[in-house]
């Protein structure tokens, strides 16, 4: 069984001649453990995949099937509890409390859920310790690196164990340096840890560091590309595959 399946994924916003068809008809399959990248031009329909697989907006037409649970015809309610329990998030701009320290900012989510706070923060604090901030538990955001702070949204979404992880451009408000640290991370995230990442990027560097990637273009797949692991091999065959698809 797949992570994820979409089936003729549809979003049209507006209607009549206003409308705008951001996704067409989309088929997408991952699988467990899979890190897979969605590229293609501004506008091209990639958050909105990402926002459709992750519920966070509902599709016009088609649907989306997360480890056998077709999310599309869930309430609100049952909606809200997967999201939590069975999804991570992780966003471009870190989202972060600014009166949170990192270990607060990480388990707020599964507290509200309802877990115990000692509980929550236990978990929260593992997650931390793996990804190298045990002595920045806590510092509150603003003492914090940027590519820092993208750690913490990491172990925020990875603290109530979800099966898959969404992330929308996690490295776009980062330095080279700091995007190829959270880019290798998110591969960790697969790899090591057993989860399914789905990964929105513009940046071919970023996209090497994945399994396989997805062009969107005018909100349709327009090509597939499974990758090796020579990360510099992989970076300028993404880039010429992208001047071939048009930007």
């Amino acid at each position: 069984m797949s992570a994820i399946s979409t089936h003729n994924l549809t979003k049209i916003f507006g209607s009549g001649p206003a409308s705008v068809t951001a996704l067409d008809h989309v088929n997408l399959s991952v699988n467990d453990g899979e890190f897979v990248a969605i590229m293609g031009p501004s506008g091209c329909g990639k958050s909105t995949l990402l926002h459709l697989i992750g519920g966070l907006d509902r599709p016009t037409e088609g649907s989306v099937t997360i480890d056998g649970i077709s999310i599309t015809d869930l309430n609100d309610d049952h909606l809200t509890k997967l999201r939590r329990r069975k999804l991570g998030f992780v966003f471009q701009f870190f989202n972060l409390i600014p009166v949170l320290t990192a270990l607060e900012n990480a388990a707020l989510p599964i507290t509200l859920d309802g877990v115990k706070p000692s509980t929550a923060q236990k978990q929260a604090a593992e997650w931390l310790a793996r990804f190298g901030l045990a002595d920045r538990a806590s510092s509150r955001p603003d003492q914090l690196s940027g590519g820092q702070q993208q750690r913490v949204a990491i172990a925020r979404a990875l603290a109530a164990e979800p099966t898959l992880i969404l992330a929308d451009e996690p490295t776009g408000n980062l330095d080279t340096r700091s995007g190829d640290e959270i880019a290798h991370l998110m591969r960790d995230v697969a790899k090591k840890y057993g989860r399914t990442v789905v990964m929105v990027t513009h940046d071919p560097r970023i996209a090497a560091y994945s399994d396989r990637i997805v062009f969107l273009k005018d909100g349709l797949i327009v090509d597939e590309t499974i990758l090796s692991r020579q990360n510099s091999e992989n970076t300028a065959a993404v880039a010429q595959k992208i001047l071939s698809i048009g930007d």
